[in-house]
């Protein structure tokens, strides 16, 4: 499994990277951190995994799955969705937390400009969207989120699972009332720790798929 940790697209946040990575290992889950390239423009970060996973699967992997959380959620579910990709690039799972999905909206506006600039048209927004990008061949997705985020409000994990609700992609969301953005394992965070049983559950079906 590789991990995408979370930071606007400008940084890699520590705390969605190692720790992850541990739990997953704890679970009997192969994982490591990827981390991608910052402060450049789409589709260089895309590129970049997509290259990650070929490698990956050129040293025997079988199955390949991605988790990212906030900005690096937005990079997996690009992999896992947009176009272009080679059957060696392909996924079979994707778990997202807290994930940016929409370049259409105008929340956490830091890592749109980063990825797409300035002067981004319609176009290039809604084609880095990932509620766009679903098809009837797309992956299962687990999706979390915390309806108090204020940086990346709930409606992107719902604009998402909308699309591949309407596609009939299995998926699994899981929305907690209370919490703030970026809470990674989210221990001791309430209700919302209790993601990573529920996330553990759903991989002990899909990784072993």
């Amino acid at each position: 499994m590789i991990v995408l940790p979370g930071g606007g697209y400008a940084e890699h946040a520590a705390h969605e990277a190692a720790p992850i990575v541990d739990w997953l290992s704890g679970l009997g889950i192969a994982a490591s951190v990827f981390r991608y390239p910052l402060n450049v423009r789409h589709p260089v970060p895309l590129q970049a995994l997509r290259a990650e996973i070929r490698r990956r699967r050129a040293s025997g992997a079988d199955r390949i799955g991605l988790m990212g959380f906030s900005a690096g959620g937005h990079l997996a579910g690009l992999a896992a969705l947009a176009p272009g990709a080679e059957a060696q690039d392909a996924v079979q799972f994707v778990v997202l937390g807290y994930a940016i999905t929409s370049m259409e909206t105008e929340t956490y506006r830091p890592a749109r400009l980063i990825l797409l600039g300035e002067d981004a048209d319609p176009e290039l927004r809604r084609s880095t969207s990932l509620d766009a990008l679903v098809t009837r061949e797309s992956p299962p997705f687990f999706m979390w989120h915390t309806a108090e985020d204020v940086y990346v409000p709930p409606d992107h994990t719902y604009r998402l699972a909308v699309a591949l609700a309407a596609h009939n992609i299995p998926h699994a969301v899981h929305v907690f009332a209370h919490g703030p953005h970026s809470l990674g394992l989210a221990e001791g965070a309430g209700d919302a720790s209790m993601w990573t049983a529920l996330a553990a559950s759903w991989l002990r079906e899909h990784a072993a798929a």
